[in-house]
């Protein structure tokens, strides 16, 4: 139970660190991967939907075994990123830049919410 607790925990304050400050840098963002952000709603949507998955990283980390029906939703979440990401960078439409480091790091927590989901499932 500990590594679930450990793993959602370290996800979540991870992904906190990464992304709130990305609510105060559109424009950098907007200047350093052209082109620029013609559409702000979904520029702000993304950062509003995945900053609310930390918080349900948080309550997974508080209770694994309570929460483990999220478990396989975070994987999703994880996934939905970076198996697209991933996919662009094998196909030459990615750059190997800070976009494709965050989809291996999605990756990675991927497979930590796996074996999360296993060992909460042995515990229960």
């Amino acid at each position: 139970m500990k590594f679930a607790r450990y793993t959602f925990l370290g996800a979540a304050v991870w992904g906190l660190l990464v992304l709130l400050p990305q609510f105060f840098l559109e424009s950098r963002v907007a200047a350093e991967t052209p082109p620029a952000i013609t559409h702000p709603e979904f520029y702000y949507g993304f950062l509003g939907v995945a900053t609310a998955f930390q918080l349900v990283f948080l309550v997974v980390a508080f209770d694994p075994s309570a929460f483990r029906v999220l478990i396989p939703i975070a994987i999703v979440e994880k996934l939905g990123f970076a198996v697209p990401a991933i996919i662009l960078y094998l196909s030459g439409r990615m750059a190997a830049g800070g976009f494709f480091i965050g989809a291996i790091t999605d990756l990675l927590l991927a497979a930590l919410f796996t074996v999360s989901m296993v060992k909460v499932a042995r515990s229960t």
